[in-house]
């Protein structure tokens, strides 16, 4: 699956605020076109899967095929559940919440959104979500 990063970094204009009108437009712009990204390539597997159903005679040629097909629906399903990650960070733009943190309320940063636009949490509250996390699987 592919991770989406910003080809060019914002830089705001001197005393520009934070999550202005420019920048929720530039993080729109990024997100959707990174969820048409998403949407062609989907077609294409629908396509390849369609087209590529034709018996073979090898069983190792049927296993492979059989695993192509397999590798290929598991990213897809994991672009299903990013799909709907930007769909999330396009409703928070829509709502003027997009760029901060729903833990703590701080800024996220434009670099982070850049590096991951649907970031919900700053880093230092992702940083401690995911040690509870590593701590709650390690003590189960």
């Amino acid at each position: 699956m592919k991770e989406y990063k910003a080809k060019t970094h914002y830089t705001p204009a001197k005393n520009e605020e934070y999550m202005s009108d420019a920048q929720l437009a530039y993080f729109t712009q990024i997100l959707e076109a990174w969820k048409a990204d998403i949407l062609s390539d989907s077609d294409r597997t629908k396509e390849h899967l369609r087209d590529d159903r034709s018996p073979t005679a090898d069983l190792n040629d049927r296993a492979t095929q059989e695993e192509e097909f397999s590798l290929e629906l598991r990213t897809r399903d994991r672009e299903r559940k990013l799909l709907r990650k930007i769909d999330n960070a396009l409703e928070r733009i829509a709502r003027k919440d997009f760029g901060w943190c729903e833990r703590c309320g701080e800024e996220i940063g434009l670099r982070r959104l850049e590096a991951r636009p649907t970031a919900e949490l700053c880093i230092d509250c992702k940083e401690i979500a995911e040690r509870q996390e590593r701590n709650f699987h390690e003590a189960h």
